[in-house]
């Protein structure tokens, strides 16, 4: 697109991990974004990267589960920045644990960051958007939005409840017309530092399900999304699997997952530490960074994202290769 001004967008859990790369991405395009999370060093980290690479960061802190501090930052960014072009609901919490042995205070703050905070997000960026009739909200989804998995109950529920919403939210923009667009991203494992620092009561350190992706092809997914009329994204073969896999035969991944989700969620080599910090109740900035410790098992590319996001191409190829095969066809009789 031509603009006349830089692009201004909102990256809330921009301290680290997949938000911290979806700023990174927007940065490169020479975007303004204002920089989201609780814990300050690390939105500094994320400010200083941001600008290095050619956009401008504006550091806000901001717990996301308070509705009043994310609409207090909403207005600081359209007062420093200008006109919020795009908002990603990115902050997460979670609890990695049995539900039985997960008490009622972290179930609900585990709820509260990763479903209230993309629902105040939200109501904080189309409060703005819709009276412009202009401007895009992602939310940063998952595959567990449609297939739940065992020991991330709170996640999974928070992450179903944003889908539910988006849907509802959609069909009222479009009943009114709206060009306000609002979309979701729907991603795999992530090697992010999510499992460094998220609570676990686990036996063993937690990890991602494999196949595990770099933060980047989530970040550069996104902002396809926020600049592309699509309902929702998907990203990796193994988020297509567990979602279509789930539509086709839920009772199968019932039995798949309850055989082999507990141990796949943990390193079996490397014993859990049940007394290290963790990010719930307060940020743990030492900890933040755009990548966790899975570096050298996570995938760099995804085949898959690139064919989704060249339909176009693909489909002329495929055209193209249609038509050449009919020629012969012809030229045989």
């Amino acid at each position: 697109m031509s603009r006349k001004r830089p692009e201004v967008v909102v990256v809330t859990g921009a301290a680290g991990g997949v938000g911290r790369a979806i700023a990174h991405a927007f940065a490169r395009r020479g975007a303004q974004v204002g920089l989201l999370a609780r814990g300050s060093e690390g939105l500094a980290g994320a400010r200083q990267e941001v600008e290095a690479l050619g956009g401008t960061g504006l550091v806000l802190p901001t717990d996301v589960a308070d509705h009043d501090q994310v609409q207090a930052a909403a207005q600081r960014v359209e007062d420093e920045l200008g006109p919020i072009d795009v908002w990603v609901n990115d902050a997460m919490a979670t609890v990695l644990a049995r539900f039985v042995d997960t008490t009622a205070e972290e179930f609900t703050r585990a709820t509260q960051v990763t479903y209230l905070g993309a629902v105040y997000g939200t109501m904080a960026a189309l409060e703005r958007m819709v009276p412009r009739n202009r401007g895009t909200v992602v939310q940063v989804g998952s595959a567990l939005s449609y297939r739940a998995i065992p020991l991330q109950a709170a996640y999974c529920g928070a992450k179903f409840g944003i889908r539910g919403f988006t849907d509802s939210i959609r069909t009222e923009l479009m009943a009114d017309k709206s060009k306000v667009w609002i979309t979701m991203v729907q991603l795999p494992g992530v090697n992010t530092p999510q499992f460094n620092w998220c609570r676990s009561k686990l036996p063993k350190h937690p990890m991602p399900v494999p196949p595990i992706y770099q933060p980047e092809i989530p970040a550069e997914a996104v902002y396809y999304a926020a600049h592309h009329h699509r309902r929702e994204l998907w990203v990796g073969y193994s988020a297509i699997q567990a979602i279509v896999g789930n539509k086709i035969a839920p009772k199968l991944a019932d039995v798949y997952l309850a055989r082999t989700g507990i141990s796949s969620q943990q390193m079996q080599d490397v014993p859990g530490d049940p007394g290290r910090p963790d990010n719930l109740f307060e940020p743990v900035d030492a900890k933040a960074a755009t990548h966790g410790r899975f570096d050298e098992q996570a995938k760099t590319r995804s085949p898959q994202l690139w064919a989704t996001t060249h339909r176009p191409l693909i489909a002329g190829a495929l055209g193209g290769v249609a038509a050449g095969a009919v020629a012969l066809a012809r030229a045989a009789r």
